[in-house]
């Protein structure tokens, strides 16, 4: 029961209130003060109120009618002046309801908790009180039920809290007790997915088959995927035919992780508050050595004796940014390139790439494999990315499944200069994290970007890495040791030709000479996104990627094939089922430019390309992508010489920079094609694409690489992509691996014929 209110004053001071630890209705300790034409209904209002009026705001009331409150009814509470730390302390005053006026107002209360004014005045005169005695007493008697359903309700939830945690408990102890039947060894059911623990549990009942499915189908290198430290040593390697894996880019398939080392960016979280200042720092150097390094020149940078190039001197670098992320590690090589160019991209456009975890790995598909975002420390101010900060992973990549891909945890660091210049500076966080599988460092990386008169901007590129590359195979050591690999050269030539795309893509005066050109604008858009997704599907699909797991099948040393087989369900943009990939890279005595013509060219497709048989191959839609007239996607049928088979639609985009070139193509349904070319949503074609990725063999030091004909083979990588069954759950028989094993040597067989005979 409520212990009694005080009358108010109609003019009081500000409201203090103090509600001592454990204090509130029904304690002793709680005290508050204030005016009543503040309080509202469902708020805390004061039980108790110390007066300090005038007479001639109140009328005398009598001393003996206040005493110190005492318990009555159901609840009693306690109230001292809210002048305690006044110098001028005032006599404390107290009044408490009768028995029989709580009684009388407890049973309104059950009736009707929200009385109206009329009610209240009601009250008020059949129990002698004031009105806003009778409105004070009834909000806190409001407030007092919620806080103690409240309470209630909060017993009950940590009640349930508790048992839950108890449940998890005793399940967790129940699983890392549980035994595999088969093995004796622990399930581990918690490290791995269903579809890893039943292949596992297949190959145990699968030993005597194992010897004649390795024999026929690979020869395993590395270490497998999940280590499981306490799995038998007599548990077989996976067969080939027992399964795949769980998605496109998700749980690895077949096979073995072709280096061993364990896929880094998986592991790492976000930052902890206490390394945020630490990081902060960093990015601040990293900021000023980057302008440095973009801006110095000799004796920081040297010009090679042919002067075509720049290279770092190592020691007047140490002595002009001796502040940094630390000494090389043991084993490592440096990697420091710098690159300008002019692109047509104004610079705001430029930033938001760069800041853009999303854009960043599109607009550079064939260099970055995958990019997180894991943290934004900062998000810029003046409503644009001047100051932005954001921790990040990235996978950086070669177009091959020989080239290890290079793992990253860095901070990125975005800002807007004093002469209007843009900086975006990466550096490595590996000295936070330390991980003995990093095989890549990143110093201060980035670039400065420049606003240009008509929209153009001037990028300067500066790269710097420490790597360890000895997983890189032979055929790509003179490639990757030259730093053109994954350069700055490369990260600006692929920045230039796709702005180039993207301006493309916007242009509304199409010339409509040329035959075959489409010039409705929605179609253009459509058909350009669709191509992109084909490029940016190809790329993620080619590499070495620790998202990947390949398989080496038995060859010719150099030309061994790499198979791997990923599953796709309920992917729009992918045909259902089990789709078998299989890459292969090579060498050709051949230059560049000569290799991606003779691919690109539609009327030499039937040369090599087996899946055409023979028929004749017409471009009937293209789109210009640049200045190059080999970047361009194109719309090829193919007339099959066989009448009774149906003729077939290939969507092929080409392109190719100063670092490299790419010729990536996709069967495609004729009625999908006409809702695109129509302005239609691409993202509901079915695509696998297969292609080539053309890159110079590193012997090429003259100008531009692909654009010359000067001495200097290509490393060619051959990928294809096939959807062996389109239901998810079969099984991959090593027949289907044996046909694309055929195919893919057969193609390479072809372009080997018909290159090295224009050559000759």
């Amino acid at each position: 029961m409520l212990a009694g209110v005080i009358i108010p004053a109609r003019n009081m001071p500000s409201m203090i209130t103090r509600i001592n630890n454990g204090g509130g209705f029904g304690s002793s300790s709680a005290l508050t003060l204030g005016q009543p034409n503040l309080m509202e209904a469902g708020q805390l209002h004061p039980l108790e109120m110390g007066q300090n009026t005038s007479e001639s705001d109140v009328p005398r009331i009598r001393e003996d009618e206040f005493d110190s409150a005492t318990k009555s009814g159901s609840e009693n509470h306690e109230g001292a002046s809210g002048e305690d730390q006044d110098p001028r302390p005032k006599k404390k005053r107290y009044h408490r309801h009768t028995q029989h006026q709580i009684q009388e107002m407890e049973a309104f209360f059950k009736e009707c908790p929200h009385p109206d004014d009329k009610q209240r005045k009601e009250l008020s005169r059949e129990l002698g009180l004031e009105p806003l005695q009778v409105k004070f007493w009834f909000q806190n008697k409001r407030t007092q039920m919620k806080t103690q359903h409240e309470r209630h309700e909060n017993t009950q939830l940590r009640a349930e809290n508790e048992k839950l945690r108890a449940d998890n408990m005793r399940y967790r102890e129940a699983l890392s007790n549980a035994s595999c039947p088969n093995c004796g060894g622990p399930t581990a059911i918690g490290e791995m997915s269903f579809d890893e623990h039943h292949l596992r549990l297949e190959n145990a009942r699968l030993r005597e088959e194992i010897d004649r499915i390795s024999a026929i189908a690979a020869k395993y290198v590395g270490k497998p995927v999940v280590n499981y430290s306490n799995i038998s040593p007599s548990l077989p390697p996976r067969p080939l035919e027992l399964g795949v894996g769980a998605g496109f880019g998700g749980q690895p398939g077949i096979g073995v992780d072709m280096y061993g080392a364990g896929d880094l960016l998986r592991s790492i979280s976000g930052p902890t508050e206490a390394d945020k200042p630490i990081i902060i720092e960093l990015a601040v150097a990293a900021m000023e050595e980057l302008i440095g390094m973009a801006q110095m020149g000799e004796p920081l940078w040297l010009t090679t004796l042919d002067g075509t190039a720049t290279m770092l001197n190592e020691d007047e670098y140490i002595r002009s940014f001796p502040r940094g992320i630390g000494p090389k590690p043991t084993g490592f090589k440096c990697e420091a390139s710098r690159e300008t160019a002019v692109v047509i991209m104004n610079h705001v456009n430029l930033v938001e790439i760069l800041m853009d975890v999303n854009q960043w790995s599109t607009v550079f598909s064939g260099i970055v494999s995958r990019a997180m975002t894991l943290e934004v420390l900062s998000t810029g101010v003046a409503g644009n990315y001047n100051g932005a900060l954001q921790v990040m992973t990235a996978e950086l990549q070669l177009p091959t499944p020989l080239v290890p891909t290079r793992e990253s945890y860095f901070v990125r660091y975005c800002k807007q200069h004093a002469d209007g210049t843009w900086a975006v500076v990466d550096v490595s966080l590996d000295n936070l994290r330390p991980s003995p599988s990093a095989r890549c460092r990143r110093r201060p990386s980035g670039c400065l970007i420049q606003e240009m008169p008509n929209g153009y901007s001037k990028v300067t590129w500066v790269e710097h890495v420490e790597v360890d590359d000895r997983g890189v195979h032979s055929l790509y050591k003179q490639l990757v040791s030259s730093g053109h690999a994954f350069g700055a050269k490369r990260w600006v030539a692929t920045l230039d030709r796709q702005c180039e795309r993207l301006a493309s893509a916007m242009a509304t005066n199409i010339p409509t000479v040329d035959v075959g050109v489409i010039t409705n604008q929605e179609g253009r858009k459509s058909m350009m996104k669709l191509a992109e997704r084909m490029v940016i599907s190809f790329c993620a699909g080619v590499s070495a990627s620790t998202a990947h797991t390949w398989t080496t099948l038995s060859g010719t040393g150099a030309d061994d094939v790499r198979v791997m087989t990923r599953k796709s369900v309920d992917d729009p943009g992918r045909p259902p089922g089990i789709v078998l990939s299989a890459a292969t890279s090579f060498w050709l005595p051949v230059p560049p430019k000569r290799v991606f013509d003779f691919l690109r060219d539609e009327n030499s497709r039937n040369e090599w390309d087996i899946l055409s048989n023979g028929g004749v191959v017409q471009e009937m839609a293209h789109i210009a992508n640049g200045r190059d007239t080999g970047n361009c996607v194109s719309l090829l049928r193919v007339n099959s010489a066989n009448s009774s088979q149906s003729n077939m639609l290939i969507l092929q985009e080409s392109c190719t920079d100063s670092t490299g070139s790419f010729v990536i193509y996709a069967p495609v349904d004729i009625v999908a094609m006409n809702v695109v070319l129509n302005g239609g949503d691409p993202d509901y074609v079915a695509l696998l694409p297969s292609g080539f990725a053309i890159l110079p063999d590193g012997t090429t030091v003259h100008g531009s690489g692909i654009g010359e004909t000067a001495p200097g083979g290509s490393l060619l990588t051959v990928a294809f992509q096939i959807l062996v069954d389109s239901v998810p759950t079969a099984k991959l028989s090593l027949g289907s691996v044996a046909t694309v094993n055929n195919l893919i040597a057969c193609t390479v067989e072809r372009i080997k014929a018909s290159l090295s005979g224009e050559s000759a």
